[in-house]
Order: C-alpha cells, then structure tokens, then sequence
C-alpha cells in the first residue's frame, strides 16, 4: 500500500517559492510530523513506496535539492514540493 502524504495548497504554495533551492527546513519537518501522525517511521515509509530508507531520510533531512529523478518523487509524494509523480 502507497501512503501519499500532501501538504495543504497553502504550505505547497509556501514551500516551493524557490525552484533551484534545497526544501526548507519547514517543509521537512511538516513531512515528518505528517509520517509521525500516521505511525509510519520514515523506514516503513520508504518500503511501502518503493524508495530507499537512505534516500526518503536524505529528503526529509534536507540534503537533497529534490530537482529530478528518485528524490523528486519521494519529496513530492511527502508532500515537501509540488508537482506530479506516476505512481
């Protein structure tokens, strides 16, 4: 089962003003808050996803810019960035 957590248009809106910029801190967090919330460890969310554990981590601690390829999918279906994703 996927678990897609989205953000609200609001915190999407605020999050994403800065398209070349790594995810700020605040979206982060709100993306991990989120996982908290529905019991998941960024782990578990990452096997029911398809990601890896290192790379759904990397994403929530910032330190991918989240442009392209596996890491744009996981930050977007977190809900740190907007965009669209096939799932």
């Amino acid at each position: 089962m996927r678990t897609n957590i989205t953000a609200t248009s609001h915190e999407t809106t605020r999050i994403c003003t800065m398209p070349n910029a790594y995810p700020t801190e605040q979206a982060c967090k709100a993306a991990r808050e989120r996982l908290q919330k529905l019991g998941l460890t960024a782990k578990e969310w990452a096997e029911q996803n398809d990601f890896t554990p290192s790379t759904v981590y990397a994403v929530l601690n910032g330190q991918k810019k989240c442009l392209r390829g596996v890491s744009h999918r996981a930050a977007v279906l977190l809900g740190i960035k907007a965009g669209e994703v096939e799932q």
